[in-house]
């Protein structure tokens, strides 16, 4: 709920969310997600999936501008640049069913980087992974987030990955779902 809450698909019955002092009213550019299930589109090559989020930003006219291929261009490099990141860039035209698990994960992270949310939102991204593949993972959220300095909200079960990767941690208790401790 509150993960929802922030990402503005739902609305609060009580209060505001704020995101950079601003209000949350629906969702918009400024959040980004990760969820648990990768949420790759299986037509679409790596590059395609992670290009999504500007091709559904801009107005279908726009294909008809003089300056749509510089456009479309732009939004290429970026997303080479986020794949560089999440050391996926060698896999642009390949097809989510041709990647393991987290190599799915890196491409629907660099999707979420290449629309440069000021939050990134992720809900257990790393829950499916096999041990190594989650170290590695950790890893890298670690460095783009001390790189970027997005703020990052992750929901976790696992105590050791907030550990490792929380500056602040919220412990909540379930139903009616509410903040049981804080950790700084």
């Amino acid at each position: 709920t509150l993960f929802n809450l922030i990402l503005g698909s739902i609305e609060p019955t009580e209060g505001e969310v704020l995101v950079g002092g601003q209000p949350v009213v629906g969702t918009g550019p400024d959040r980004g997600i990760v969820y648990q299930r990768y949420g790759l589109f299986p037509h679409l090559t790596v590059l395609e999936n992670v290009m999504l989020g500007s091709t559904i930003r801009q107005p279908a006219l726009a294909r008809f501008m003089p300056s749509y291929a510089k456009v479309r261009a732009a939004d290429a490099e970026r997303a080479v640049y986020y794949l560089e990141r999440v050391r996926m860039a060698d896999a642009v035209d390949k097809y989510p069913h041709e990647l393991s698990g987290g190599m799915q994960q890196r491409v629907a992270l660099a999707r979420c980087l290449a629309n440069e949310p000021d939050v990134i939102l992720m809900d257990e991204p790393l829950g499916a992974l096999d041990a190594l593949t989650r170290e590695k993972m950790q890893s890298l959220v670690l460095d783009l987030w001390k790189e970027t300095g997005k703020t990052i909200i992750l929901i976790t079960h696992s105590v050791e990955e907030a550990l490792l990767l929380g500056e602040r941690l919220l412990v909540m208790a379930p139903r009616p779902g509410r903040i049981h401790k804080e950790y700084r």
